[in-house]
């Protein structure tokens, strides 16, 4: 790398670094600036005026007037603030309106419902089980009849393996739309039979979630699920405990235009991917992250999660008490393992474990639940390439059992095209780039997997030199940053035209305070609903950046003002 070029990418990782560090709050978490939610909006006053409609009577009006500002010209609405109309979240805030305020929503409804029209309506809904809850919103406004749907096999909940591989983390809202769907479409005699068993089960698995979150009625910190629990215990007139929790969360997370959040936590998330790109930039001994680290140590799970069947061990993406997760399990090791006093973390070694035990027996590792048949859960070709990095990066060589084994199912599941899947980030530039690092950590990054993995990314590159989605969408902060390091990983050359084009982009796209533009890549519905998060886009950024300088401190020492 040329002088100048170097002098240029050590200033923005020195501001890009100070630009993260002013987002660190005390408690050693990373803090965003997301982007309000259609869906978590429109569910929750929905909810709140199922379950409490005269306490809760002015933030069910400030959100349906919120609701109706942010609607497009077309009469859709996106998933979140910033988004293009589309069929999910334009037929849930249609029907929300209608549900809460129907005589001041009247224009609003209507023309949202000729937007859904227009969008292929719930038919366009890909994802049979988001299909089925458009439906049911649909059904609960009366723009459609009560018996119009597909009965949900609320039976599932008696048969706990099978219902964890089929339905998995959709277990809460599965359970409270069957729950409404008895209560306002009721049973045949042969249904209302199995139900006397399935109810009282749904309840207890409910019961169990509520209280490995000490009974906060989060529901996965997220205002949209946490609503669909609150909406069908309400309707069926069950669990009033859980329901007046529910609705307590719901007045807590509401922000201050009246508008909710898609998940109200991600504190562990934002904090563990600003983590692992201030140690790649060379960060990893400032006593500023120190603070992270303990954030870590004290929200590692301490209970099992019985609902998914996830031992102690892990970390959510929002605090202790969370449904742990692997994505961010892995990137929390992988910032443990690169900072200071590894060799002696127990957290770490104990995370490591867990980490290796939650591996699919295939070899992959799903996001929830091990060996799951939910096509949103797992098996995930980059949330396994996390977990082979976590792997390495603390220590453990290439020949050990776990990453061979994961490294062998990622090989056998590349397209014919050279790609890889992420189930929770947009495809295939971040999927294909992240599997072709894990490969290159590995040892593998010069066999022909990860050769034709490289191809398709050197392909892709748009002219202007970023990398978007791969299909011609323009270019993102998050994707150029995905690919620059893992093409230096796998041996294409520091000078060559691609690297430069694509460093020079990341470093124009930089903005005067230090950070990145954030762009919608983090999956909430897979191919329905994406939004961006900023800690993330700044982590990535930095990583890369460091990567196309030679890594932590580059050939220079470490970053600090040229």
């Amino acid at each position: 790398m040329s002088d100048p070029r170097l002098r240029r990418v050590r200033r923005a990782i020195a501001a890009g670094a100070e630009d993260l560090f002013r987002r660190q709050r005390d408690d050693g978490a990373f803090g965003d600036d997301p982007p309000a939610s259609i869906l978590g909006t429109a569910g929750a006053i929905t909810a709140l005026r199922a379950a409490d409609p005269s306490g809760s009577a002015e933030l069910v009006a400030a959100g349906a007037a919120w609701l109706r500002g942010v609607q497009h010209d077309d009469g859709g609405w996106g998933g979140v603030v910033g988004a293009g109309s589309e069929a999910v979240a334009t037929c849930v805030a249609a029907a929300a309106l209608h549900i809460v305020a129907p005589d001041t929503s009247a224009a609003a409804v209507e023309a949202g419902q000729a937007a859904l029209a227009a969008l292929g309506g719930v038919g366009a809904v890909t994802d049979p089980a988001v299909a089925h809850l458009c439906g049911q919103f649909q059904v609960l406004a009366g723009f459609a009849p009560a018996g119009s749907l597909r009965r949900l096999p609320l039976e599932l909940v008696l048969a706990d393996p099978v219902r964890r591989r089929r339905i998995s983390f959709r277990t809460a809202p599965f359970v409270g739309l069957a729950l409404m769907q008895a209560a306002v479409d009721p049973p045949g005699p042969v249904r209302r039979l199995t139900n006397r068993a399935a109810v009282p089960a749904a309840l207890r698995l409910l019961a169990a979630v509520h209280d490995h979150e000490h009974r906060s009625g989060a529901f996965s910190a997220d205002p949209w699920p946490a609503a669909l629990v609150c909406l069908g215990l309400a309707h069926a007139g069950l669990a009033p405990d859980i329901v007046a929790a529910i609705a307590g969360f719901l007045r807590r997370s509401v922000r201050a235009d009246g508008s909710w959040d898609a998940v109200a936590n991600l504190d562990l998330t934002r904090s563990a991917f600003a983590s692992t790109g201030l140690i790649a930039a060379g960060y990893g001994a400032d006593p500023r992250l120190a603070r992270t680290r303990e954030l870590f140590h004290r929200t590692r799970q301490r209970d099992a999660f019985t609902v998914l069947d996830c031992p102690a061990g892990g970390w959510s993406f929002s605090d202790a008490h969370g449904w742990p997760v692997t994505l961010e399990s892995a990137e929390i090791l992988t910032a443990l393992a690169g900072l200071p006093g590894r060799d002696e973390d127990a957290v770490l070694r104990d995370g490591l474990a867990w980490l290796a035990g939650r591996q699919d027996t295939r070899g992959s590792w799903s996001l929830w639940v091990r060996d799951t048949r939910l096509a949103n859960d797992g098996p995930c070709p980059a949330i396994t390439a996390q977990g082979v990095v976590a792997l390495l990066e603390s220590g453990r060589p290439a020949g050990d059992p776990a990453v061979r084994a994961a490294v062998d199912w990622l090989e056998s599941r590349q397209a014919s095209d050279g790609t890889f899947e992420n189930l929770w980030y947009r495809d295939h530039t971040s999927g294909t780039a992240m599997v072709l690092g894990a490969l290159a950590a590995a040892g593998r990054g010069d066999g022909p997997v990860a050769l034709a993995a490289a191809g398709w990314l050197l392909s892709s590159q748009c002219a202007d030199g970023s990398w978007g989605a791969g299909d011609g969408a323009a270019g993102t902060v998050e994707e150029t940053a995905w690919a620059l390091p893992a093409l230096l990983a796998a041996g294409v050359d520091p000078g060559s035209d691609p690297i430069r084009r694509g460093t020079d982009w990341l470093l124009d796209a930089q903005r005067p305070d230090g950070g990145w533009p954030a762009s919608r890549v983090c999956a909430y519905i897979r191919h329905h609903m994406y939004y961006p998060n900023g800690a993330i886009t700044r982590g990535l950024a930095l990583r890369a950046l460091a990567a196309v300088a030679g890594g932590p401190g580059g050939p220079a020492g470490p970053w600090g003002p040229a």
